[in-house]
């Protein structure tokens, strides 16, 4: 994405929607239903790799008591240790740039009355500096790592834009702390082109939702879960699509694609097999563009469930618990 320059013309200020001093998370969570927030702007427009538009939607529609809760005090969540490690990395920021930051406690929107969805929730606003306005924190483990080697990632910059859109800052800086040991700092710059397409993107998601309608699924595990999530249970009856040739061509390329798949999981087991066998009792094995290892996991105990059935019956009936099924999808071709 290019950063443009700032255009000179003065933006009106965000308002202030609400205070979050003494807002409790139920409060925040019915405010930030009202609108499309910063950290949301990149799954309404399709460019989180976490979040689909449909679990997104589920959300905003007031669906969210359909999908797992989630529990902001569970430490093994990076989303709870980026609330904790986040005035840490403020800290840091402080001491890499020497620019003073401080808390932003209120919910922002943006001041024209035909965006009025677009909110927005600074982790900072930095203070006294000519060049940047606004601190967006991050923190990313091994794995959200990889995602910051070529720069700050697609669905951070959609975010800052949101920001930046929703303040009329000028620019903004994201520090992220890698693998808790790297502090990286990142300006973004406000590009008014890419502005106005974000905008144009989350106002039709923001259709989806005043008018109850699903958006399209996009074949993420995201997606996935909020249509298990969305429509558990299946009523017995029988829809007819055959006079319907796109989801009859769809199912066709389902048809395709799950051959093809098949094939390649066997061509896969075959090139697996083949190293393996090549192998025979070695650990690992060295080739020009990489390795792999073969190696024995520790053996570990398990609960003989025939066994307890079999010798504890009553014992083994005060211990069962109800496991809910789940709609399965079969495939039946007729060729």
């Amino acid at each position: 994405m290019h950063a443009q320059r700032p255009q000179s013309a003065k933006r009106q200020p965000a308002l202030r929607l609400i205070s979050t001093k003494g807002l409790s998370q139920s409060e925040w969570l019915k405010v930030r239903q009202t609108g499309i927030g910063a950290s949301d702007a990149a799954a309404a427009v399709g460019l989180n790799p976490y979040q689909s538009q449909l679990e997104l939607w589920m959300i905003k529609t007031g669906r969210e008591d359909q999908l797992p809760a989630v529990d902001p005090e569970d430490d093994s969540s990076p989303m709870y240790w980026g609330h904790v490690l986040e005035p840490i990395v403020a800290t840091h920021y402080t001491k890499r740039t020497g620019n003073k930051v401080r808390r932003v406690n209120a919910v922002l929107q943006h001041p024209d009355t035909d965006k009025a969805w677009m909110l927005a929730n600074l982790d900072y606003s930095v203070v006294g500096a000519t060049d940047v306005q606004v601190l967006e924190c991050k923190t990313a483990g091994e794995f959200g790592a990889r995602l910051w080697r070529n720069g700050v990632p697609e669905y951070v910059e959609c975010q800052v834009q949101h920001q930046l859109a929703v303040t009329g800052k000028a620019a903004a800086d994201v520090c992220v702390l890698l693998c808790g040991q790297e502090i990286q700092v990142h300006r973004i710059e406000r590009d008014d082109a890419l502005i106005a397409r974000l905008i144009q993107l989350e106002r039709q998601f923001w259709d989806y939702v005043e008018t109850d309608t699903p958006p399209p699924v996009d074949g993420s595990d995201s997606a996935g879960a909020a249509l298990r999530y969305l429509y558990p249970q299946d009523d017995g009856e029988t829809v007819d699509f055959t006079d319907d040739p796109h989801l009859c061509n769809v199912f066709d390329q389902l048809v395709t694609a799950r051959s093809k798949l098949r094939a390649l999981q066997k061509h896969e087991s075959l090139l697996k097999q083949t190293l393996q066998q090549a192998m025979n009792k070695a650990t690992r094995a060295r080739f020009v563009r990489g390795s792999v290892s073969w190696k024995r996991s520790k053996d570990s105990k398990t609960l003989d469930t025939d066994a307890l059935k079999r010798d504890l019956p009553e014992l083994m009936g005060e211990y069962q618990v109800t496991r809910a099924g789940s709609r399965r999808f079969l495939v039946r071709p007729t060729d």
